[in-house]
């Protein structure tokens, strides 16, 4: 066993392997009990986020190795999904960004926690023995009591120290302004869908912390991910005008599921707060059920004219902002190009993009044989349609054949999963 000092946000993100080199899966935490009969706060494992996107609890004492960037265990990992007691704080998500106060000789200041760190003693235990923390310049901290601030410090972002976990207090204590910018950079570099995982098991508190924390089409890609309850609980915590932007961020599909889980009032308060087109997206897809075509559609699909390139319609899917499914197909359509368009003409297939020449026009490769739906079509046919032609999207039309939008595939899998599939998807195990 490596029994260095170790600073847990350099483990974030570490690959965990077994005896044999096979890896278990990535480090996402340090979990800390806090039992009043024990003075030091014991690390009494890890959170490992093993395939499946499940994340399981690795004891320290199951730990070989930290060291040379990766932890070594004996091979024995519980696959049941980790559940945090009452006694236990995640160091990483709950402890990094919050206020606390540090003592020393020239007195107490507030600080902010950049890092902890652990060390193993002679009894083999894992405790947090320093902590990291910045203290602001001395125009911007506040003193304790009339005990003198820290001097000599930095004007601009103050002093980082590292200080005995003795000197601090609060490091438990929940913080109503804590930040998340540490703890996000700590995992910068999880998906979306990761991020929503590790936002949907913190503490409610907490939770909303960092959602605040994230930029606006970051969390707009993370309340796609989450369960229901979470999203309206993030949205309703937001400022009014913030909220309205993050919903202009998400998918229109996923926005509108959002706002139907809102009462009436609710709803025409965040639609008046966005832009006008952009509502009109929304309060269209608002008057189709949910388990219909025009419930389930993207108002937004790669639409272009039949003038356009080759060369201009793989520059357009080639964004990476498109998701994979969307950009499979390119829908063409006469002017105007923003749902509902002019007349749909057809569509074309990404894999007949690549095969043509890029000076072509799309209007001379079109699939026409694709028939498109209306919105009233139900999960059933839409589902048959893309399984009878083998298809990722299907073009939604209305009566005078303009387009109004696409279902893609992985719109259905989110409508023929269990409502509660997000939450259960850490349930999941192997075989």
């Amino acid at each position: 066993m490596t029994s260095g000092r170790v600073f847990v946000a350099r483990l974030a993100s570490l690959s965990v392997f077994d005896p044999l080199g096979d890896q278990v899966g990535r480090v996402r935490d340090v979990v800390v009990s806090h039992a009043a009969s024990r003075r030091r706060l014991r690390a009494i494992g890890l959170t490992v986020e093993v395939p499946g996107r499940r994340r399981v609890f690795l004891p320290m004492t199951r730990v070989t190795s930290i060291d040379g960037g990766q932890v070594i265990t004996t091979g024995l990992v519980n696959m049941r999904r980790f559940e945090q007691r009452a006694n236990e704080t995640l160091v990483l998500a709950e402890m990094l960004d919050r206020t606390v106060t540090v003592r020393a000789a020239e007195g107490e200041v507030d600080a902010t926690v950049e890092d902890v760190a652990i060390e193993q003693d002679r009894t083999r235990d894992w405790s947090i023995t320093k902590v990291f923390v910045r203290i602001p310049p001395a125009g911007q901290r506040k003193a304790f009591g009339s005990l003198p601030a820290f001097t000599g410090l930095s004007r601009r972002r103050g002093e980082t120290q590292l200080v005995s976990v003795d000197d601090v207090s609060g490091l438990l204590v929940a913080d109503d302004a804590q930040g998340a910018e540490r703890l996000l950079q700590s995992y910068q570099d999880l998906k979306p869908a990761d991020l929503a995982e590790l936002v949907h098991d913190l503490p409610p508190a907490r939770r909303l912390q960092v959602a605040a924390a994230l930029p606006d089409e970051l969390l707009a890609d993370v309340l796609e991910e989450l369960p229901e309850d979470d999203q309206v609980e993030i949205l309703a915590a937001l400022e009014g005008n913030r909220a309205a932007d993050v919903l202009e961020a998400m998918q229109p599909d996923d926005a509108a599921d959002l706002l139907s889980e809102l009462p009436p009032e609710a709803q025409e308060r965040y639609l008046l707060l966005m832009e006008p087109d952009e509502a009109a997206d929304l309060r269209r897809l608002l008057t189709y059920d949910d388990d219909t075509a025009g419930g389930m559609m993207t108002t937004e699909p790669v639409i272009l004219p039949p003038e356009a390139t080759i060369a201009e319609a793989l520059a357009v899917v080639r964004r990476a902002e498109i998701s994979p499914a969307m950009a499979a197909t390119v829908f063409c359509c006469r002017s105007p190009l923003e749902t509902p368009t002019g007349r749909f003409l057809g569509v074309v297939h990404i894999q007949r993009l690549l095969r043509e020449p890029p000076h072509e026009a799309i209007g001379t490769v079109l699939d026409k044989e694709v028939e498109p739906l209306g919105p009233e079509a139900s999960i059933g046919r839409v589902t048959r349609e893309l399984a009878t032609y083998n298809s990722v999207s299907v073009p939604i039309v209305d009566q005078d054949n303009r387009l109004l939008g696409a279902v893609t595939v992985d719109d259905v899998l989110d409508h023929l999963l269990p409502e509660d599939w997000r939450e259960e998807r850490h349930e999941v195990t192997d075989g």
